[in-house]
Formats: structure tokens, C-alpha cells, sequence
């Protein structure tokens, strides 16, 4: 199908036929989702060996009792094992509870309440704060941003990472402008894994950014491959060691899509100057994080071998999703008009850009359909796609066979909304 070539006469006929077709999808009363990116009950499984893996030794390998109180930094062990998932030194490492996206918003928090060097740095002091935001990109992240009060400015996501020349602009004429937002490797919800270039670039923005500027960088996906010849994401820190930046960057990842998702171990990697920012309000909330279930994980994943080992099995399990959503894709749309997507090879989405102004129309029909996906816009900040293009595929939590049912559902759906705007466009 090319729409912008087609006659109205072709676009009635084409309209009729995938309304048939529609029609056929309803009386079918399906009942699948492919909003969020979770893991599946089998991955899961993959991590049950935690229930009871400690029998009765609670003793770290430093001595420390793991049921008592204490041990803000975490355990040695368990901060080796956030370096082995984000490729930096355990020295540089605080191991946390079980969300990432917790420390984030801790981060953040302190960063523009109370500051990371001292009360004079808190964002707050110099009224309005902003954040730039690669789009499309993670609607969690923007909820951190709208519950502190940040204003949220767009830049284009490109195959190598953000549009670097946009940014670099942004922060040279707007001192406001206190961070960014960045998922490095298969980015959310593109994919896209940031070149060498953009992560020098990014190691450069403290040089050119106002003080107390912080790149919030979130290794969700660093050890997420789903090929043997994976892409490989060049060291942000060592790249801001180069540049005198260290400070500027700040690291976050979790074990919450390596071992069991609701009860993971998160981690934030930073320089000694912001862990010690970090750690002061820290020290206002807790007297410290679940020990137990820390030297549970390392004792599942001892090593970087096992880890990779581990996440070898999550990739045999998430292979045929992804094989199936990208078979359904081109086969239906290779060579049409009617939208473009990213061929990720790691990480838990697909991103997918209709026609402009056709992905709210697609996803309500693919509601109404029995399939539920992400709602439209939520890819941007505010909710707001200005062209009202994107849409995020989540394929992890469905058996493969359902997932090729809801392709089956998304084709049709984003097909006719196609066809109907064209329709309504010329009319």
C-alpha cells in the first residue's frame, strides 16, 4: 500500500476491505497486552533458585551479618555486582533496594532540594529548572521530572542518540538547564545503542553546561543483548575522566529484568563527590537496604561469566517475540508508506512510527480489538507526540503465539487508521 499515491476510489476500496477485516478481529474477544516492558513468567523462572539459595549463611564474604541494621554503601559483593552490569569500579558503586527508578527520583530529589555538593547547589535556588529529554524516550522518567516541577524540553532521538548538535545548542544558550535524560543502550523505546561519538559528546556537556548540571544515565538494558555479537556501548565514565566531567554524569541500572522483577537489587554509580551528596540524604531516610536479598543476588550471579551466562537464557526466551513483531512488521509494511521502525537487538521494545496523526487512532482501535498497548504519547513528555507518530511494542510478557495474534491485530488496526486519516485528509 502507498497512500500518497492512491486514488480516493482505492482508498474506499482499501477502507472496505480492512473494515471487513476489523470486523472479523472483534468477534474474535481477544484479551492480550503489549504495554509495559516486564518479564515474562518464564524469564522469572529463570530466578527462582533465590527462594532459599542462602540456607541459613546470612554472612557476607566481609563478615557482615546481612539481617542487621546498617551498611548504607551496600555489600562489597553486591557493589561488584553493579559494576559487572554497568562496566565501571565497585569503588564508584552504591547498591540500593529493589528499584532504579527509586534512586533516580532520590536523586533528583536531593539534586534540586538539597543539592549534591551542598545547600547552595540545590536546583531550587535558581528558580525555574529544566530537563532535556531524547524523545522518544521513557514516560517513567518523565514523572520524576513532573513531580519535581522540571520542565521538560524535547530533542530528537537519532540511530546514533540524542541529536548531540541540538543539545549542545540547548545548553549553550539556556543556563536553566540542569540535566538529561539518557537509556544508552537499546534505548526505550527505540533501541538505539549511542555511538562512540555521542557518548565523548556527552561527556563533554559539563565543560559547556551550567553548574550543577547532572546526566541522569539509565543502564536498563546494558546487559539486555539479544544477539551473540551484540553492539558495545563505549565507558561514559572513562569518557568523563578524559574530560574532567566526572561529576556531571550520574549512573543507575537494577536486577529488576536479570533476576526477579519486583524484588531486584538497584544501583547507582557515581563519583565519589555526588555519592557523598547522595549519601547525606540518605542518611535521613534509611539505616540501610535489604542486605539479604543483596547477598542473595550475588550468590545467583557471582561473577560477570554467570551473569552473561544468565542473561543468555533471558535472550533465548525473548528471541521469538521479537522475531515474531518484526516478521509482522515486514511483511506488512517493507516498502509502503505507512510506517517506520526500529530492528533492535536487545532491550524489550520495538518502536514504531505511523503516518502522522495516526497512532492514537491505531492504538484505540487495537483497544477496542482486545490488545492493549501503550498509550499514544507516552513516549514524549506531557504525554504529547506533537505528530502523533509513535508507538511502543512491548512482546515480553505474551507467549509467542499470542504475540503474532496481536500483530495480526496491530497490522489491520494501523493499516485502516492509515487509510481513514488519508480519506479524511483529502476530503
Amino acid at each position: 500500500m502507498q497512500l500518497d499515491n492512491a486514488s480516493v476510489a482505492q482508498l474506499r476500496e482499501w477502507e472496505s476491505q480492512l473494515t471487513e477485516q476489523y470486523q472479523a478481529i472483534l468477534a474474535k474477544k481477544l484479551n492480550l497486552d503489549l504495554t509495559r516492558g516486564k518479564p515474562s513468567a518464564e524469564q522469572l523462572n529463570l530466578s527462582d533458585e533465590l527462594d532459599g539459595l542462602l540456607k541459613g549463611n546470612y554472612i557476607a564474604a566481609d563478615g557482615t551479618d546481612t539481617r542487621n541494621y546498617g551498611g548504607l554503601d551496600g555489600l562489597p559483593e553486591a557493589k561488584q555486582l553493579g559494576a559487572n552490569i554497568m562496566g565501571v569500579e565497585p569503588a564508584n558503586v552504591l547498591v540500593g533496594g529493589s528499584s532504579s527508578l527509586t534512586l533516580m527520583f532520590q536523586m533528583m530529589l536531593t539534586a534540586h532540594q538539597f543539592g549534591l555538593k551542598d545547600a547552595s547547589s540545590a536546583w531550587k535556588n535558581e528558580g525555574e529548572v529544566k530537563f532535556i529529554c531524547p524523545v522518544p524516550g521513557y514516560d517513567r522518567h518523565y514523572t520524576v521530572c513532573e513531580q519535581l516541577g522540571i520542565k521538560m524540553i524535547n530533542v530528537p532521538m537519532t540511530s546514533t542518540g540524542p541529536d548531540m548538535d541540538a543539545v549542545e545548542t540547548l545548553l549553550k544558550a539556556d543556563k536553566s538547564i540542569k540535566g538529561m535524560w539518557c537509556v544508552p543502550k537499546y534505548s526505550n523505546p527505540t533501541g538505539v545503542v549511542y555511538s562512540d561519538e555521542t557518548v565523548e559528546r556527552i561527556a563533554k556537556l559539563g565543560q559547556i553546561a551550567s553548574a550543577n548540571f547532572r546526566v541522569f544515565w539509565d543502564n536498563a538494558y546494558s546487559v539486555h543483548d539479544l544477539t551473540a555479537n551484540a553492539p558495545q556501548l563505549a565507558s561514559i565514565l572513562e569518557a568523563t575522566r578524559r574530560n574532567g566531567t566526572e561529576d556531571s554524569v550520574v549512573q543507575f541500572a537494577s536486577t529488576s529484568k536479570i533476576t526477579h522483577a519486583g524484588s531486584g537489587v538497584a544501583f547507582v554509580a557515581a563519583s565519589a563527590a555526588n555519592l557523598a551528596g547522595f549519601k547525606k540524604f540518605l542518611n535521613s531516610c534509611t539505616i540501610g537496604p535489604d542486605k539479604v536479598n543483596q547477598i542473595r543476588h550475588t550468590r545467583l550471579l557471582p561473577n560477570k561469566e554467570a551473569l552473561m551466562a544468565h542473561m543468555g537464557k533471558h535472550a533465548a526466551l525473548l528471541n521469538p517475540r521479537f522475531d515474531a513483531v518484526l516478521t509482522a512488521l515486514s511483511k506488512a509494511f517493507e516498502g509502503t508508506d505507512l510506517g517506520a521502525w526500529e530492528k533492535p537487538v536487545g532491550g524489550y521494545f520495538v518502536s514504531f512510527d505511523t503516518r502522522k496523526n495516526c497512532a492514537k487512532e491505531t492504538v484505540r482501535l487495537a483497544a477496542e480489538a482486545g490488545v492493549k498497548l501503550t498509550p499514544a504519547g507516552a513516549t514524549y513528555p506531557y504525554g504529547k507526540d506533537p505528530e502523533d507518530r509513535n508507538i511502543r511494542i512491548a512482546p515480553s510478557v505474551p507467549t509467542v503465539s499470542e504475540v503474532v495474534g496481536a500483530m495480526e491485530v496491530f497490522v489491520t488496526c494501523v493499516k485502516l487508521a492509515s487509510v481513514k486519516q488519508q480519506l479524511a485528509s483529502l476530503s
